[in-house]
């Protein structure tokens, strides 16, 4: 029970809103010990030295026999099984990795000109209330400005503000922003996002899920502490757990896949 507790604390969002990015990475590897026992840990179906034998023979074909000019991404690939969108409750959450999964993950924060100040002094864009009413509502230019960036942050202030500044938009595009708290540091919640991965099935036909969670350029340690959190995480929103996971694989964008668990 004490493990279940600890796991959910780690991995609830919600709990976390408010935290800085070190002091989460702080408890998650407090809590380590706990959450990476074989008896109580999800990740105990997969096992650690096969996971470690994979992440090696895709960083080899990666990085030494079919080197790209670019870093690539790489991602889990889920497939579910006696798992029905229609009359299931269908996951949508997200969880912060240890590490950056994509190095070109570009931010925009929406907020109040010194919240915008600090964006761009973190080289990530911003914009402020006058900036989003020369908009104007135009669903091109919003739909246009969703496109450019990854993902949004705004200012506590100014986040209620955004539906009737440029309408929903950023809302139907899946990118509506994250806030910023008061006592926030701008530069800690845009590292958080960058690290921050969504869980989410696209269709209520669907039943298989992509995720970026790690790039070639990162160490393989760091790989897989991001996969093993990632898959850990992932099998907390399905009401069966594993039960419900029919296989899992693991692929760089210009790679081939590998079998992490299943048929």
């Amino acid at each position: 029970m004490f493990v279940g507790i600890v796991w959910k604390k780690i991995l609830n969002e919600k709990c976390w809103s408010k935290k800085s990015l070190k002091k989460r990475r702080k408890l998650q590897q407090t809590c380590q010990p706990f959450v990476s026992s074989k008896a109580n840990c999800p990740m105990s179906k997969i096992s650690s030295e096969a996971l470690t034998e994979s992440i090696a023979a895709l960083l080899k074909n990666t990085n030494e026999e079919k080197k790209r000019p670019f870093t690539q991404t790489i991602e889990l690939q889920f497939g579910l099984k006696n798992y029905d969108p229609n009359k299931e409750k269908r996951f949508n959450a997200s969880v912060v990795l240890p590490y950056v999964p994509r190095n070109k993950f570009n931010i925009c924060v929406i907020g109040t000109e010194t919240d915008v100040a600090a964006s761009k002094a973190a080289n990530s864009g911003g914009m402020t209330q006058d900036d989003l009413k020369l908009l104007n509502k135009d669903k091109k230019k919003v739909k246009k400005l969703a496109a450019s960036y990854h993902a949004f942050l705004a200012s506590a202030s100014l986040i209620r503000q955004i539906p009737r500044l440029i309408g929903p938009g950023l809302s139907k595009a899946g990118k509506f922003p994250a806030v910023i708290n008061t006592n926030d540091s701008v530069a800690d919640k845009i590292d958080e996002q960058k690290a921050t991965v969504k869980f989410q099935l696209k269709s209520k036909k669907s039943l298989c899920l992509a995720v970026a969670v790690a790039n070639v350029d990162m160490t393989p340690a760091q790989i897989q502490e991001n996969i093993v959190l990632a898959i850990n995480f992932f099998v907390s929103l399905l009401p069966k757990n594993w039960q419900q996971v029919k296989r899992i694989h693991m692929h760089a964008t210009m790679g081939p896949s590998f079998k992490i668990f299943g048929m």
